[in-house]
């Protein structure tokens, strides 16, 4: 009987570069064989915007996008703008079919939003997957193996503080077993947290 992979037990020495650690966190990873392991000694430090910031480098791309847009969800903002709506669901669509029209119509949502939301870091996430980054028919131009993850953590870490940031820690454990989940081949659906009333 063949074991469900996890999708962060993936090496985690060529990740280390990407999460931008203080001395004292990259002791703590140092010499560790895996992203899952590395995750789990992180949480247990107490460093959990680091942990989130693993966990956004080590999945594969389009499951660290569906993450994104799962936070995202989770924590509409205030105003429920149609930009974001639109940056979301043009992010999601490019998970459920990876092609390239989706996932230039990812990047052109979240530039209408000018980039101020999770909804729109989770479409660039998309945008940044693969492809090129210069407009169709110019040179390719493509995009830095480690840029999704820079936008899922940016998508992620605004969701976790957009509105009432006190909660943040709460929140941050909510999105750990989201992507624990997506890793484990879940949807890692969230409660949705509604914003509080003006």
């Amino acid at each position: 009987m063949n074991t469900p992979t996890n999708k962060l037990t993936v090496a985690l020495e060529p990740l280390l570069p990407r999460l931008e650690l203080d001395p004292e966190g990259m002791a703590l990873l140092t010499g560790l064989p895996d992203a899952a392991t590395g995750v789990t000694t992180l949480v247990e430090a107490g460093r959990l915007p680091e942990a989130l910031r693993l966990i956004a480098h080590a999945m594969p791309k389009r499951e660290a996008v569906w993450w994104g847009c799962m936070c995202s969800r989770a924590m509409p903002g205030p105003q429920n703008l149609a930009v974001d709506t639109a940056a979301l669901l043009a992010a999601e669509a490019w998970v459920r079919k990876p092609e390239e029209g989706l996932r230039r119509a990812a990047m052109e949502a979240a530039q209408k939003g000018g980039f101020r939301s999770p909804e729109a870091w989770a479409a660039v996430g998309a945008f940044w997957s693969g492809g090129s980054m210069s407009p169709e028919g110019q040179p390719v131009v493509p995009p830095g193996e480690h840029l999704t993850g820079v936008a899922v953590v940016g998508a992620v870490l605004l969701a976790a503080l957009r509105h009432s940031p006190e909660k943040a820690d709460e929140r941050y454990r909510r999105f750990l077993a989201s992507a624990q989940d997506i890793a484990a081949g879940g949807a890692g659906r969230l409660d949705v947290e509604p914003p509080p009333a003006a």
